[in-house]
């Protein structure tokens, strides 16, 4: 009897996997055509990236003319104000070069660099820093206390 269900399991085993198998198995046009849509993808995909890679390189060159156009735009004022205002006037307007415009001071390579301090200065030698951990608090007497 065990053997007889044994047989009977396996014939519909092998039945249900044979219909599945049929089902889930791709034919060869189906092949065919995933493959054209795949490469019709890839295809797409190309001409994006490069789409792209136009729109920043053509953006790139519209920020540099703007910034060339701007800079003309400046020396045309700065020459302007040199020749039209007095020497005084003029520093005051507008500032000695277009890189100080820009928030750039030609000096900024003189200025020296410090490390950060882990401490605070003393204003005198018997203060506790701002970083000591009593600082800022007064002592309480001992008849205060009561009053906590």
């Amino acid at each position: 009897m065990v053997w007889v269900i044994g047989f009977i399991c396996l014939v519909v085993g092998a039945a249900a996997g044979y219909f599945l198998a049929g089902r889930v198995s791709a034919s060869p046009t189906r092949i065919a055509e995933l493959e054209t849509q795949l490469q019709e993808l890839q295809r797409s995909h190309s001409r994006y990236r490069d789409e792209v890679s136009e729109h920043f390189s053509t953006t790139a060159d519209l920020v540099q003319q703007m910034t060339d156009s701007y800079r003309d735009v400046y020396q045309h004022l700065a020459s302007g104000a040199q020749d039209l205002c007095s020497g005084e006037v003029a520093r005051r307007m507008l500032p000695a070069s277009s890189d100080a415009l820009l928030g750039r001071m030609p000096d900024d390579e003189n200025i020296p660099v410090h490390a950060p301090r882990d401490y605070a200065p003393k204003q005198s030698p018997g203060q506790s820093g701002a970083l000591s951990e009593g600082f800022g608090l007064e002592k309480i007497r001992e008849s205060d206390k009561d009053y906590l």
